[in-house]
């Protein structure tokens, strides 16, 4: 389980198609505190360290992404060598709670449809696949590309969120362009909620 705080930016150092699409990550992390088998949420998708290491200064672990990982999400459109990517690591009994519970399953693919500065922050306009627009709500949760934020407002499938400088500078959000695809990971009190309310109308 993760928290939607982001904690480090890694950066995408080789990409390699063996079987299942294998991924080394640099990383502000030290190597020598990771374990292996230990999950990783990379831009919201909960990943296995397979294998870590440091190239002199620089801290580094494999990761490796099955097919359905792949179509489900924005790894095959956007990693790529040198891409950046947010990072967490699993949340750990005791840890302060700041965001919202986060599973790093990603429920499916959101686009950027608008941006637009309002003073120092950033609103940020996305639409989401028909099948989750149902679970966003005003003021609700979502996690995007693993950072957990809270909605705006919404529109039909359109909902927006605002990104203020911490979280810009913090996070790969100053990247972001029009058209982009988004990870995109619903609350899950929200997918219970919906359950709740199925069940009850049969």
């Amino acid at each position: 389980m993760f928290t939607g705080i982001i904690t480090d930016i890694g950066t995408i150092a080789e990409l390699e198609q063996r079987g299942d699409l294998r991924a080394r990550i640099n990383t502000k992390y030290d190597h020598t505190g990771i374990d292996l088998g230990a999950s990783i949420a990379c831009s919201g998708c909960c990943l296995t360290v397979i294998e870590k290491g440091a190239d002199g200064t620089q801290n580094w672990f494999d990761v490796e992404i099955s097919a359905e990982t792949v179509s489900k999400t924005n790894i095959g459109t956007k990693w790529s060598t040198g891409a950046r990517v947010n990072l967490e690591r699993a949340l750990k009994v005791g840890d302060e709670l700041g965001g919202h519970i986060v599973s790093g399953h990603v429920d499916g693919v959101a686009t950027v449809t608008a941006i637009k500065d309002e003073g120092d922050s950033t609103r940020v306009t996305f639409e989401a696949p028909m099948t989750l627009a149902k679970f966003i709500a005003p003021k609700g949760s979502v996690a995007l590309n693993g950072t957990s934020l809270t909605v705006n407002g919404v529109d039909g499938a359109a909902f927006d969120v605002n990104f203020i400088p911490h979280t810009k500078s913090e996070t790969t959000w100053n990247d972001l362009t029009v058209g982009d695809p988004i990870n995109l990971e619903i609350d899950t009190l929200a997918r219970y909620v919906s359950r709740l309310n199925d069940m009850q109308g049969t």
